[in-house]
């Protein structure tokens, strides 16, 4: 094969390899942009006030990118959570949530007393508080 011939043929086959690349790259870009938008407004506002309801109850921080992530999932609806602030401006934390020993962040704190840390679903909220998780828009 001449050089030029394989020259070519090697140009060509880095051109395939950088647009399949880009294409995927491309792909996942809209893929986690599509997972971070909200839900259609409304969708768990009552889900939200049966949370409240329950008598459970969301403990965070607003530093905690887990907790945001959390309210994220809720829409509009995030302003109905039992939502319990336990950070201080400067950081620390603050005194009813060392009294409750709450340490991680979120924490959910459930009427019968059980607790979930982390990132918990919304079907395991559905569960443990008895709540209907909507499933339409």
């Amino acid at each position: 094969m001449e050089p030029e011939n394989k020259t070519k043929q090697q140009t060509k086959k880095i051109m395939i390899a950088i647009w399949s690349l880009l294409a995927v790259a491309i792909a996942l870009s809209i893929y986690v942009y599509v997972q971070q938008l909200p839900p259609p407004a409304h969708k768990y506002d009552a889900f939200a006030k049966c949370i409240q309801a329950s008598g459970a109850t969301f403990y965070g921080a607003f530093w905690c990118p887990h907790c945001a992530a959390q309210k994220r999932e809720f829409g509009t609806g995030a302003q109905y959570l039992p939502y319990v602030e336990c950070s201080e401006p400067n950081y620390t934390e603050t005194q009813s949530c060392k009294d409750l020993g709450v340490s991680e962040y979120p924490t959910w704190v459930f009427k019968d007393g059980s607790t979930s840390t982390g990132d918990t679903s919304l079907a395991v909220l559905a569960q443990k508080t008895g709540c209907a998780l909507p499933t339409s828009t």
